[in-house]
Parts: structure tokens; C-alpha cells; sequence
């Protein structure tokens, strides 16, 4: 094998992209390769024959790093140690360097070389990684609890409409306008973080002197929006009758919706597996069925599957507490003939009161037309069965 020559090593090192410094015993720079130049911002003329200090933010972090080359159980060589530089403007960049300390002849040290790179892209995708997953966990955490406290909310203002005065009415829609609005920041917040981790971005702002945050402050307008608040409810609902089998894991969640829908006088079955809910399915005519994406023992598309072999014409309809639909359950659900999909919590009361009614709409429609091609068939029958009159001779 023919040996390289030693003047392409020396290119390879002058052109490398990372970061290449080279000093003496005394800490003194005499090698600065380009990528130090590109990177730290210094030319060669202002960093060699200057002590390593001029690199480093401090004097104990240059002897941190010298202390552990020289402390390393791999001949004075160390791979993948973190610490920081700082460049020209005084900006701290962290760095990963890999290094070795230099000997002469006799095996004395002369010296050391760092190989070193700038990791600030790499802990940026680390932070939005990491900002992914809390995104994803709060999203489920944060908004099972908030469509419990929207389903309760809608069930307070409706008790209030009965119970009040209007200068009462005014007062108390205030309150309840201030806990809406409360809760629509919250999830603003919410939408932040994965909106952030969506468009890879991680974005901060200071809140003490030389600390700082992730910016999670809302990109909207920040205005209240004001909600027309509804006259006295009468008193026969158009979902009167309508049976209705919620189901999901959180049974804060099923309970507060089947109170919503008991105040629209719906029948209403509870589960919180999908076990159960078939159980529920085996025994009892149902209208629609309202289920969680994420569930035990199976998610919300093998339960929809699962309910449309065995009952292809009930209706489905699919909630989810994550912004982000990860396995593409509803939209594999919605290829698949899904009825319609609440797709965030917390559910919007009104949205939830509207598409049960266009479900029973549909199904009445569907019900008045079956019945007429029945009396259509039964009367083609009937006059099948008549019998012809004889021609005449």
C-alpha cells in the first residue's frame, strides 16, 4: 500500500469544517486551521502566539479540559468531551472536542491538539426533540382536563340561564366569559409548543438578567373575543331520545360529557375501555358512539373498524386530546367512511350539539326513504298480484 503524502494531511487538516487548535505546553495557540477561523471568527494572525485563554471563557475552563486529557485512562486522549468557546463578538459556543496531548521523543509532554465542533445545531434539534415530546404529553394531559372543565362550564351556564335575573345574568356571563378565555389560552400555549416542534423551531426570551425561557407566549391577536350568549333553552331538546354510548379512558371526560348530553335528554351509556363499550354494543340499540383516539387495549381506529363490521350503519365519531395525529388514526378512519371527527379537545359543546343532530338528521331521512321504497315495492307487488283483464275475442 502506497503511503499518502504528508502535505494532503496537512491540506485535509487546514480545510476541515471543525474546529482544529494546536498549542504548547505553556498553552500558547501555534496551529489554527480554517474551520477555527470560519467558526470563532478570529484570522490566524490574531490567535497564534496568544495563550488558549483568548478561545475559552475563563482560565478554570481551559484547565478543566487539559485536567481531563491528562486524567483520561486512554493515553492522554479524550473523545467527545463538552465544553465552550467563545468567539470574536464574546458569543459562548458550546463545543464537543475530541483531543490528545503531544509528546516528544523521550515521551515528554510538548503539548496538545483539539479537534472540536460546534453543537449548537445538534442541541438545537436535541431541544426541539425534547420540546416534542412535551408538547405531545401535554396535549393529552392538558386538554382531557380542560373538556371536562368546558362540558362542566356549558352545563353551569345553562343552570344559570334558569336561575337568574338579567343584571344577575350580565354579571355571572362576565365570570364565566373569564374562565372561557382562560381556558382558550391555555390551549393557545399548547398549540405554541407543538406549532414550535412542528416548524423546527425553539424559540426564547429572557426573564432575569442572563436567563432565559421557551416562548410560549400565543401568536394571536390577544384580544377577549366576545361570545353572544344564548336565550332560555327550550324545553324539548332536538336530541330528545337519542342514545348515545360515550367512551374514554379519562372518566372525568365521560362523565362530564354524559352530563352535557343528559341536558339535552339523550340516553347515555358510559365506558372507558373498548371492551366494555362492545359489551354495551351486544345489548343495546344505540343512535352514535363518541369515542377517545388514544385508548387501552386498542386505539380509536381498530375500535371504529371493529364497530363498523359488525355494525356498518352506526355512526362513529372520533375525539382526540393531541393536536398532533402521530399514527394518522383519523385520517386512516375518515378514508374509511368516518361519520365526522371532533378533532381536538376540549370539544366545543355546540359543535358536539350539531353534528349528533345532523347524525339523527340523516338517519331519519335515510329511515323515511327506506320506508318509502318499501311502500313502493309492496305496492308494485300488490298490483303484480292483480289479476289481468282477458282480452276480448
Amino acid at each position: 500500500m502506497t503511503a499518502l503524502d504528508k502535505k494532503y494531511f496537512q491540506r485535509l487538516i487546514e480545510s476541515s469544517p471543525d474546529i482544529i487548535i494546536a498549542v504548547d505546553k505553556s498553552g500558547t495557540v501555534n496551529y489554527y486551521n480554517d474551520g477555527a477561523r470560519t467558526s470563532l471568527g478570529y484570522s490566524s494572525e490574531e490567535i497564534i502566539g496568544e495563550g488558549c485563554t483568548r478561545i475559552y471563557p475563563s482560565i478554570d475552563e481551559a484547565r478543566r479540559v487539559m485536567k481531563a486529557m491528562r486524567a483520561s485512562l486512554d493515553k492522554g486522549r479524550i473523545a467527545s468531551f463538552e465544553t465552550e468557546f467563545r468567539n470574536k463578538d464574546g458569543e459562548i459556543i458550546p463545543v464537543m472536542i475530541t483531543g490528545t496531548l503531544i509528546h516528544d521523543d523521550d515521551g515528554k509532554e510538548i503539548g496538545s491538539i483539539g479537534f472540536a465542533r460546534d453543537i449548537r445545531r445538534m442541541r438545537h434539534a436535541q431541544q426541539l426533540a425534547t420540546a416534542g415530546e412535551i408538547a405531545v404529553s401535554l396535549a393529552h394531559e392538558i386538554n382531557n382536563p380542560l373538556e371536562s372543565i368546558t362540558n362542566n362550564l356549558e352545563l353551569l351556564s345553562q343552570s344559570l340561564e334558569t336561575h337568574l335575573t338579567d343584571a344577575e345574568k350580565v354579571i355571572e356571563n362576565e365570570r364565566l366569559d373569564s374562565i372561557r378565555d382562560s381556558i382558550e389560552r391555555v390551549q393557545a400555549i399548547v398549540r405554541r409548543l407543538d406549532e414550535m416542534t412542528r416548524k423546527g423551531e425553539y424559540e426564547t426570551r429572557d426573564y432575569l438578567a442572563g436567563k432565559r425561557m421557551a416562548d410560549l407566549a400565543p401568536r394571536e391577536d390577544g384580544k377577549i373575543h366576545a361570545r353572544p350568549h344564548d336565550g332560555p333553552r327550550p324545553e324539548q331538546s332536538p336530541l330528545e331520545g337519542m342514545s348515545v354510548l360515550v367512551l374514554d379512558d379519562d372518566t372525568a371526560v365521560v362523565n362530564s360529557m354524559a352530563d352535557l348530553l343528559r341536558a339535552e335528554k339523550c340516553i347515555v351509556f358510559c365506558a372507558t375501555r373498548p371492551s366494555a363499550a362492545f359489551g354495551i354494543l351486544r345489548n343495546v340499540k344505540l343512535d352514535a358512539i363518541i369515542s377517545d383516539v388514544v385508548m387501552p387495549e386498542m386505539d380509536g381506529y381498530d375500535f371504529y373498524l371493529k364497530v363498523k363490521e359488525d355494525m356498518p350503519k352506526l355512526p362513529v365519531i372520533l375525539m382526540t386530546a393531541y393536536y398532533y395525529d402521530k399514527d394518522h388514526i383519523l385520517k386512516r378512519s375518515r378514508l374509511r367512511g368516518l361519520e365526522g371527527a371532533l378533532f381536538k379537545k376540549p370539544v366545543n359543546p355546540g359543535k358536539l350539539r350539531a353534528m349528533l343532530l345532523q347524525l339523527r338528521q340523516k338517519a331519519a331521512t335515510e329511515k323515511a326513504e327506506a320506508k318509502a321504497a318499501a311502500l313502493t315495492a309492496k305496492s308494485a307487488a300488490a298490483a303484480e298480484s292483480l289479476p289481468k283483464p282477458v282480452p276480448q275475442s
